[in-house]
């Protein structure tokens, strides 16, 4: 027998989203499937709905009747200020009302490294290191992460906020060998989330067993996640083509990499 009725995916025509359809389909008898575009494919296990998260009243009929929320879905980048405040604060609110209108009492949500950016590689923070984020889009995950602990102390709604660093296939450039999360090991770490014995408030750091660990990410430990995957394997091909980058330049130095060095969204176009 499944361990859920039914699984929420926002977000799930993004890239994680896609994946996580895949992998997560076992664990349910059914997953609705929502975003603000139409998405192609769509399974017999799933439910499509096409809303957006700044639309109070459709998320709180997106959110009845499922047992978990894997919340995936938002502006995915640094944008301006209105898109962030539509997309990713106020659509993670009501993403929480949902949740705590409808009896939902568990969520995992897509925090980001961009929430600790400013961080030095070298600091080696863990879970409970002060926020520092470095960009608009940062923020608002340090909004989200502060949000799901309000709604875990005082409505008793656990959340794992997982910080993804880089997820794709493979990594892209140098950066990426240290911070590259794989397909699967993402879909690991959410599953875990939903289905470890307590969650609790959790902020976890998910990258895969790469060679260079920045971070501590000893305080999710409890969740029982075990990285499968290394980027080693592509270490070779990328730094044969790809440069040395300046270990003096901001995108270098913290974690948060080139957001780092982004000026104010408004002024993108000076």
């Amino acid at each position: 027998m499944k361990k859920f009725n039914r699984i929420l995916i926002t977000g799930a025509a993004g890239n994680l989203g896609r994946e996580l359809r895949r992998g997560l389909a076992p664990l349910a008898n059914e997953i609705r499937i929502s975003d603000r575009i139409e998405m192609t494919d769509v399974q017999p296990h799933e439910q499509a709905v096409v809303c957006e998260l700044g639309d109070y009243e459709a998320i709180m009929e997106l959110t009845r009747d499922v047992d978990a929320i894997v919340h995936f879905g938002g502006a995915p980048m640094e944008n301006d200020f209105e898109t962030v405040l539509d997309s990713n604060i106020r659509g993670s609110y009501h993403i929480y009302e949902g949740a705590r209108k409808n009896g939902v009492k568990r969520v995992v949500y897509a925090s980001s490294v961009h929430a600790i950016g400013y961080h030095a590689l070298e600091s080696h923070i863990d879970a409970d290191s002060p926020v520092r984020p470095d960009s608009l889009y940062g923020v608002s995950k340090t909004y989200v992460e502060s949000l799901s602990r309000l709604y875990w102390d005082k409505f008793g709604i656990e959340s794992l906020c997982l910080r993804i660093f880089s997820s794709f296939p493979e990594p892209r450039d140098r950066r990426m060998m240290w911070s590259w999360l794989s397909f699967d090991d993402c879909i690991q770490y959410v599953e875990r989330g939903l289905t470890a014995p307590r969650l609790g408030h959790t902020i976890a750091f998910g990258m895969s067993d790469n060679r260079v660990k920045p971070v501590d990410d000893g305080k999710a430990g409890h969740i029982g996640f075990h990285p499968q995957a290394s980027s080693d394997q592509f270490r070779d091909a990328l730094e044969a083509r790809t440069d040395t980058p300046d270990p003096k330049s901001d995108g270098a130095k913290y974690l948060g990499g080139w957001f780092c060095e982004l000026g104010h969204p408004d002024d993108e176009d000076l």
